[in-house]
């Protein structure tokens, strides 16, 4: 027996965040479609019995009833694979959700946040997700029913591992612990958007990471896993298959021998992109000219390069010039006082600095 398990697909996001380019989003939006069709195509062709998606399949603020009919179609292409999801905290199962008002394909079963076993020959399937935007674990120390000790045992949930993602928020907090010592064959998880497979006392349990990657704090490759079951072993053995052919890379340059806008450009239009490769440009180092990053963003040539962040620091020594009895003196002394503020945090000193390299460009 075979399953695909995969989480954090988060149809529908509107990756407001992800490029300075704003057709940006709406690309990366199709191209999970496409994502998700391609793994439509190979459950057909590998005859996948089971395909587990653990939560935030969709964003349920910002999803269109387009996206979920499409979503719909493509499992009404495998009509001889049981699919069998839980909710998360961006799709939770709300009493006006697409998971709760539409009508799934029947091969669909969407779990509640109430623990369900659904039983084949020697396989189970234990489920259950979110019905809110946050949720306390409500099973510490889950178990499999005793009846089931015999059979492979498969735990589908979103949860924060071991508190993996640091919140005041609960979500789903489960332990290793737990885990080890829950019975479970297999806990296909959810929620943490990077891959790890962990092994156990003789328990699987994986984050498949996102399907496709939100932005440029998923680095790395994206897709699913593929779990084949020995039913007479009892192991399960697993395979990550890449899907999403885009990735996404952060690049640092050195301005701190950049002595112009112009040579500035040139060096950014210089680095070397990859094909299917997305670039976030981090400029970093002693900057000795004001960075306009909507300028430079405008003069560059690549489209790969979605984002400029400016993580540079001046390059005046503002004690020094403090020091000299003329208007630039003057001026750096009425900075130091604002920076030397007690409560002032890094952010605000940024600022400073940025007020005074642009004055001190005026006063030259």
């Amino acid at each position: 027996m075979k399953f695909i398990h995969m989480a954090d697909m988060h149809f529908d996001s509107p990756f407001v965040l992800l490029s300075d380019n704003n057709k940006m989003g709406e690309q990366r939006r199709l191209e999970k479609r496409k994502i998700f069709k391609k793994i439509i195509d190979y459950i057909k062709k590998e005859n996948i019995d089971m395909l587990l998606i653990s939560g935030d399949l969709y964003e349920h603020e910002y999803i269109r009833k387009s996206t979920i009919e499409y979503i719909n179609e493509l499992f009404k292409q495998i009509p001889d694979t049981k699919i069998f999801i839980v909710s998360g905290n961006h799709d939770p199962l709300l009493k006006n959700s697409y998971y709760a008002t539409y009508e799934w394909n029947e091969n669909v079963h969407i779990f509640s946040n109430k623990l369900e076993c659904i039983k084949f020959d020697k396989v189970n399937i234990y489920g259950y997700g979110f019905e809110n935007f946050y949720m306390e674990n409500p099973y510490k120390n889950i178990n499999i029913n005793e009846e089931d000790k015999d059979n492979i045992n498969i735990l589908v949930t979103h949860c924060n591992l071991d508190g993996s993602l640091k919140s005041d928020k609960p979500y789903n907090e489960i332990s290793t612990k737990e885990i080890i010592n829950s019975g479970f064959n297999y806990v296909a998880m959810g929620h943490i958007h990077k891959k790890d497979i962990y092994e156990k006392n003789g328990v699987v349990y994986v984050y498949p990471g996102s399907t496709a990657a939100l932005g440029f704090d998923e680095i790395g490759e994206h897709g699913v896993i593929e779990g084949i079951i020995d039913e007479n072993s009892k192991k399960i053995s697993t395979k990550f298959i890449k899907f999403d052919e885009e990735e996404f890379i952060k690049e640092e340059l050195n301005v701190s021998n950049i002595y112009s806008e112009e040579e500035l450009i040139e060096k950014i239009n210089d680095i070397k992109i990859k094909d299917k490769t997305y670039y976030e440009i981090v400029l970093k180092g002693k900057r000795k000219i004001e960075i306009d990053i909507n300028k430079v963003f405008k003069l560059i040539e690549n489209e790969n390069i979605l984002k400029i962040k400016d993580n540079t620091s001046t390059d005046y020594d503002i004690e020094k010039i403090s020091k000299e009895e003329n208007l630039k003196g003057l001026f750096a002394r009425k900075i130091l006082v604002e920076m030397n503020k007690e409560g002032i945090d890094s952010e605000e000193k940024e600022k400073l600095e940025r007020v005074f390299e642009i004055g001190l460009s005026a006063l030259k």
